[in-house]
């Protein structure tokens, strides 16, 4: 496995590659979630991000349902200082609420942690930006939080670098602030975290754990054809890539992949492994198979050429 980089300032040590809760109780029953957190530490892996809302898209969910699987989990004993918890809140959750208000923060941290089956949220993430809520409301909520001992970390997710960077420029006593990003960051969905967001990362030293890292999947080359959005439950999220440049990507990450002895999903994760501003992508497994792929790509050091190929095929 690659060195574990560390998560700035807070002194939160996480490994190369974070694995995605989203899909614990929607794609995956208890059994087969215990199998692949197991698989996951077992590899040497620590970062688990997942958030409350996952997943009440799912009929009948409620959401919190990835949080009560990875409690459960947790609760099996032995865990939970091997393990790096993150997850989210401010998106919507019917009864329950939703944004960024200081009431709501502290509400809902305090259900994940029950969810959680545990006293303390190692990096919580305002989910997306809420503009109906002062930037200084939600940041001392969350200051709150860290002082209350509940969350070690602070992040945001789905910020634009507008709002980003005002909140970076608030100040509360004792508070680190935002000291990680969340954004859509892969092969494909390039633009907007490179122009305008990867710049003010680096600035303040933000750790950044991009989600979708494999473009819901598009990435792994098993969607070619409109017969191929039917292979599983997240196909027609990845219709949209379907055109002369992912066409174009997928090429160049096959020529890297067979360059390298890999699978294009392992060169499209060491891609952004390899990309100085990135802390660790997010990738979800629904197989212990599965699993073991995507983590090998931490093993995988690609050469300028792959790179500089994938760069352009990308552009």
């Amino acid at each position: 496995m690659a060195a574990r980089n560390k998560l700035t300032i807070s002194g939160i040590e996480v490994g190369p590659l974070a694995l995605g809760g989203n899909v614990f109780g929607w794609t995956l029953n208890e059994p087969s979630s215990f199998r692949i957190l197991d698989a996951f530490v077992a590899s040497g892996l620590n970062l688990i991000d997942t958030a409350d809302v996952y997943s009440t898209w799912v009929a009948g969910n409620h959401g919190g349902e990835s949080e009560a699987i990875i409690g459960a989990w947790l609760a099996r004993g032995g865990r939970r200082s091997r393990v790096v918890i993150a997850t989210k809140t401010g998106m919507d959750m019917g009864a329950a609420g939703k944004g960024l208000s200081r009431a709501h923060i502290l509400r809902s941290a305090d259900d994940s942690l029950r969810r959680l089956r545990t006293d303390y949220i190692d990096l919580y993430q305002a989910h997306k930006d809420d503009p109906d809520t002062p930037l200084e409301e939600t940041l001392e909520a969350f200051a709150t939080l860290v002082k209350q001992g509940k969350v070690r970390a602070v992040g945001a997710s789905n910020y634009s670098a507008v709002r980003l960077a005002q909140a970076q420029s608030i100040k509360i006593p004792g508070f680190a602030g935002y000291q990680s990003l969340q954004p859509l960051y892969n092969l494909y969905d390039r633009a907007v975290f490179e122009e305008q967001l990867e710049p003010l990362c680096l600035d303040n030293g933000l750790a950044v754990f991009p989600y979708f890292s494999l473009a819901s999947g598009f990435l792994t080359g098993k969607y070619r054809s409109e017969a191929d959005l039917s292979k599983s439950a997240r196909g027609q999220g990845v219709r949209k890539y379907m055109n002369e440049r992912g066409s174009r990507i997928l090429a160049a990450l096959e020529e890297a992949a067979a360059r390298h002895a890999a699978t294009p999903a392992q060169v499209a994760l060491a891609w952004l492994m390899a990309r100085p501003s990135v802390t660790a992508p997010i990738s979800s497994a629904t197989s212990v198979e599965q699993l073991n792929e995507l983590v090998a790509a931490t093993r995988l050091k690609l050469d300028p050429s792959s790179i500089d190929l994938l760069n352009q095929a990308s552009q």
